[in-house]
């Protein structure tokens, strides 16, 4: 069996191998970040969307070293890892930074490291789910808004806490609520509501995740005229929408079929997949 390797800080090692001490910051305190990416046939996407966001996150966790980490280091970085493992064109990512160095709750510095991990991917294109997904509203917790919420922090317990609500009650997503009672984003992806043939999705004001692939579907509905709207959406919305997507770097578009007794069409989800694999 072929040995695979990760990227700690511009070093190949074997993924099984330890590299963190129990002094990190990220394992102590959820000091970091990550960011999840996809590689289509040898190419890196949207690498210049996932640079801004991280680079924007890094700056508001005050870690330093984000100017580095720029669209030409992504695609560097992941096609070093590619080859390392020997996988083919396509493969997902994630990329984990974390503070270094000491101190407790205050950190006695900023400098960053980072860890990055590849695995393959069979499909060469953004596939539709064939089966739709069963959906439910998780609000045991709710998300707070706040200058990190649209960042991807390493600090992820609510989602957690939403994936054991989804394996118990046997859910394929969990949609999860802001601190107001409103839509905010699922377990690993953002939120579109069709209605009254009219897109919706929560605004970034709404706590939700400024998700790449979010960035990405609104900006082929402005270039094919399709209406999309950033709101505040209350999660009742559910019970009469004629469509529901979930978005993200990884899978792309994929519909949803039902929530509660409520079943949805999924004509506007295609329509936007077959664009996103046009581009």
């Amino acid at each position: 069996m072929q040995e695979t390797y990760i990227l700690h800080n511009d070093e190949f090692i074997a993924a099984g191998q330890p590299v963190l001490t129990s002094q990190n910051r990220g394992f102590r305190y959820g000091d970091g970040l990550f960011e999840s990416m996809r590689m289509i046939n040898g190419k890196l996407k949207f690498p210049a969307q996932h640079a801004d966001r991280l680079q924007g996150g890094m700056k508001a966790l005050k870690i330093e070293g984000g100017n580095l980490l720029d669209e030409y280091f992504l695609k560097q970085k992941t096609a070093e890892l590619c080859r390392k493992n020997k996988l083919k064109d396509n493969a997902r990512f994630r990329l984990s930074i974390y503070r270094a160095g000491d101190g407790l709750y205050t950190p006695e510095g900023n400098k960053s490291g980072y860890i990055l991990e590849a695995s393959a991917l069979a499909e060469p294109t953004y596939e539709l789910n064939k089966k739709g997904l069963i959906v439910d509203v998780y609000d045991e917790m709710a998300k707070p808004i706040d200058k990190l919420s649209n960042y991807k922090t390493a600090n992820s317990l609510l989602f957690v806490m939403a994936g054991l609500y989804k394996k118990q009650h046997q859910l394929d997503e969990a949609f999860i609520l802001n601190q107001n009672g409103f839509l905010c984003e699922s377990l690993s992806s953002n939120v579109f509501v069709v209605y009254d043939k009219q897109i919706y999705t929560p605004a970034l004001s709404e706590g939700c995740i400024a998700g790449v692939m979010r960035g990405v579907v609104m900006n082929i509905a402005k270039s094919n005229d399709i209406p999309l709207i950033e709101a505040q959406i209350n999660p009742e919305v559910l019970k009469e929408a004629e469509e529901v997507f979930i978005t993200n770097a990884v899978g792309g578009v994929r519909w949803v079929m039902g929530y509660g007794r409520k079943r949805y069409f999924n004509e506007v989800t295609k329509m936007l997949s077959t664009k996103l694999n046009q581009l």
